[in-house]
């Protein structure tokens, strides 16, 4: 359903990733200890304008896992899944394993 929705200009449209409450052993985390407000790139618009005219692309690719901040971004729901909208410049950094 995500692949539907086609960001404009520098938007990115993004799933959140939910830290896990629990370990696999079944020990409950504490809130803060897993609290990483991180989420994957499900698609992303082809950029902005400069002056001139030329394109200025967006900073990430679809797949990318990026560093969120804590507030802002559009809720977004499609079907029974929400994604969040961002715009390139919001995006904190990528993560990488």
């Amino acid at each position: 359903m995500a692949k539907r929705l086609i960001p404009t200009l520098n938007r990115i449209l993004i799933e959140k990733i939910v830290p896990p409450s629990k370990t696999n052993t079944g020990i409950i985390l504490p809130e803060k200890i897993s609290k990483l407000n991180s989420g994957k790139v499900v698609a992303v618009g082809p950029g902005s304008r400069d002056r001139d005219g030329k394109l200025i692309p967006v900073s990430v690719k679809e797949g990318d896992t990026v560093l969120l901040p804590e507030y802002g971004g559009t809720e977004v729901k499609l079907g029974e899944k929400e994604y969040h909208l961002f715009r390139d410049d919001d995006i904190l950094g990528t993560l990488h394993d």
